[in-house]
């Protein structure tokens, strides 16, 4: 029976494929600047400077809108642990290093424009929103790999997995919140964003695809763990579990989103269920996964979207709404 590959087997395996994949981004990403996307002219002073504090009334935005971006802003701020995770699971040297570095400056102008789009139009409160800043960077980012971690050398694996699907997560989720902010600037932003988180899901997909024809059972085994125990990066932050109820609840991401929009394409895209090279091991993790894709469209979503339902309709007796307030 053939040894398991170490994570630095694996990543020197797969250099070449990187390389290309990071060339090819190079020549498909669009320069863009985060103060090209911001309403300068709406902006004023704060009572530090002689100008007016943060009121409610100020906001233009509804509850879900407010809720999503202070969610999304929040899940991209957090970039220097995700910097960290990656870059101790991946490498610092060639085109792996320099695909880190890429993705790392990249994602920075994410938070960069939201941060300055909301406090600009004050669309919600920045004292707020910086306590929340610190104590989630303080919190950090515990990845879901790092459990599996713990029981051998598979970082990478597990690493590539879970952002395959999270970036994919993460574009829709700013894409469905452009729909609620009712702003064409913000819809200009968010699908700007959303661009990116694209192509950078193609980068990891792609990474992880090849990892497949490497290893095939060792790359199952850590997709297998990372959709079974998927969570978005915001998960720990104030108040997201009250956040991310408002936006499943006015669809903008949800568990059928989850499946259909992120795991699905996804595992299609990688022929998870068409595969004839997975051993002993690989098989038993292809049916741990089908199994729970199952249990996921037959009894989560439906349960999921019938409390859904019965919570809106009770919303929708007592007047209740989730315009600007």
């Amino acid at each position: 029976m053939a040894r398991d590959l170490t994570q630095l087997e694996v990543l020197t395996e797969l250099e070449p494929c990187a390389e290309t994949a990071l060339n090819r981004h190079l020549s498909m990403v669009k320069e863009w600047h985060p103060h090209d996307y911001v309403p300068w002219d709406e902006g004023r002073n704060f009572a530090a400077l002689g100008g007016i504090d943060w009121e409610p009334e100020q906001s233009r935005l509804s509850e879900v809108a407010k809720a999503a971006l202070i969610t999304n802003l929040l899940t991209e701020d957090n970039l220097p642990s995700y910097h960290r995770e990656i870059s101790a699971n991946f490498s610092r040297d060639g085109a792996w290093g320099c695909w880190v570095g890429r993705w790392t400056a990249e994602e920075a102008r994410h938070s960069i424009v939201l941060r300055d789009y909301l406090v600009v139009t004050r669309g919600v409160d920045p004292v707020a929103l910086e306590n929340d800043r610190v104590a989630h960077m303080s919190h950090g980012f515990v990845a879901p790999m790092e459990q599996a971690n713990a029981a051998g050398d598979g970082g990478f694996l597990y690493s590539v997995a879970y952002v395959s699907f999270q970036e994919l997560a993460t574009r829709i989720s700013h894409r469905n919140t452009a729909a609620v902010c009712l702003d064409p600037i913000a819809d200009r932003m968010l699908q700007r964003i959303a661009a990116d988180e694209n192509l950078h899901m193609i980068f990891y997909r792609d990474m992880c695809g090849a990892a497949l024809d490497l290893v095939p059972d060792q790359a199952i085994e850590a997709i297998d763990l990372i959709v079974r125990n998927f969570r978005m990066p915001g998960t720990g932050m104030p108040n997201f579990r009250r956040n991310g109820v408002l936006m499943a609840k006015h669809g903008i991401y949800d568990l059928r989103q989850h499946l259909e929009e992120v795991l699905q394409p996804v595992i299609r895209q990688w022929n998870i269920f068409g595969r004839t090279d997975f051993g002993a091991r690989g098989e038993r993790a292809r049916e741990r996964l089908r199994a729970f894709l199952d249990d996921l469209e037959q009894v989560r979503i439906p349960r999921f979207e019938e409390q859904r339902d019965r919570a809106l309709a009770r919303e929708a007796g007592r007047g209740g709404g989730s315009g600007p307030q």
